[in-house]
């Protein structure tokens, strides 16, 4: 978030929007691939760095979108986005999600997934029946409640697009909001992450759970994610990471997390959706040690345990003296 915010007070969405303007005023009809194509050109020459365009891709696509709406004088439907190299699919996890999951798939429409494959496991509501009547969704239907860990892997072995984007079905995200993951996996950001931390309190009152990612990710040495991990959707990951990682891996996602970081996988959280917000509170995720929070404990003893049998017990504290060690400690 950090990165955005200083990106973003270089004025880019101002730019962006005067782009737009420019661009729009030379189509006599706004047509939005006209749009996505005039965004990408402007992306390419905006001065932005390559690496850094999809922090700033929300808030430049909308600003340049509304440029062009005044400048063509036509509705131009978002997102923008600048032109994919591969192509992205999307998988829906969902139990018992028949009152949301229409919002849900209605953004995701809004986007241009190659699929949209929403695996319907356990639910005892309408939700198969609803995802079906969505034209075009590929529906993967499990009778049995697998939790949506083991759904998204069952999904990841259907997909066929080069990138897969991975949301529940209890989480309608603006399709906007979405775009920067799509666009970061196709630049090359092998593991996607949600960008939590804005919205995390300071450390003293951050729940066990947080506290899980954190020490996981600094004990492999990627102090720089703090707590972003695979357990919070969105998140996508391109092919090359679901070769590496392996589908049995994504069932543990701190497990994936830490098979990523060991194998040199590019690791990025590029974007900030509020799932405290728009996360569906159930009895099993709430309140203090519920057998969510239980379960993703769990999960990264598990891959710590896992990392120190391959890396070694002190993982990247295997080089540092003890001195070193004691000065660390006294930082944090």
């Amino acid at each position: 978030m950090g990165r955005y915010r200083l990106l973003q007070g270089n004025g880019w969405e101002r730019q962006a929007m005067r782009a737009g303007y420019q661009a729009g005023k030379r189509r006599s009809t706004g047509a939005r691939k006209a749009a996505s194509q005039a965004y990408g050109s402007w992306l390419s020459v905006s001065g932005i760095p390559a690496a850094q365009r999809f922090y700033v891709l929300p808030g430049t696509a909308e600003a340049f979108r509304r440029g062009f709406e005044r400048g063509s004088r036509q509705r131009i439907p978002g997102p923008l986005l600048p032109p994919l190299v591969g192509r992205p699919s999307v998988i829906v996890s969902a139990c018992n999600e028949a009152a949301v999951l229409p919002a849900v798939l209605r953004e995701l429409r809004r986007l241009p997934f190659h699929e949209i494959i929403v695996v319907e496991n356990g639910s005892s509501d309408q939700s198969y029946a609803v995802a079906r009547s969505f034209p075009g969704v590929i529906v993967i239907h499990v009778p049995e409640r697998l939790g949506h860990d083991v759904a998204r892997a069952l999904g990841a072995q259907m997909c066929t697009g080069e990138h897969v984007l991975f949301i529940d079905g209890d989480m309608p995200v603006p399709a906007e909001q979405l775009s920067a993951y799509l666009v970061a996996a196709d630049q090359g950001v092998d593991v996607v992450l949600n960008d939590i931390m804005p919205l995390l309190p300071p450390f003293s009152r951050q729940d066990e759970v947080t506290r899980c990612k954190t020490f996981l990710n600094r004990m492999l040495g990627r102090d720089d994610l703090g707590a972003n991990s695979l357990t919070a959707v969105p998140h996508a990951l391109t092919r090359h990471a679901l070769d590496t990682l392996g589908y049995a891996n994504l069932t543990v996602p701190p497990k994936a997390q830490s098979v990523a970081i060991s194998r040199g996988l590019r690791i990025e959280a590029v974007h900030t959706v509020n799932v405290l917000r728009v996360n569906r509170i159930r009895k099993t995720n709430r309140g203090r040690d519920n057998p969510v929070a239980r379960l993703i404990i769990g999960d990264h003893i598990e891959a710590l345990g896992d990392a120190m049998r391959s890396l070694g017990i002190r993982l990247q504290w295997g080089q540092v003296s003890r001195a070193e060690l004691a000065l660390r400690r006294n930082s944090l």
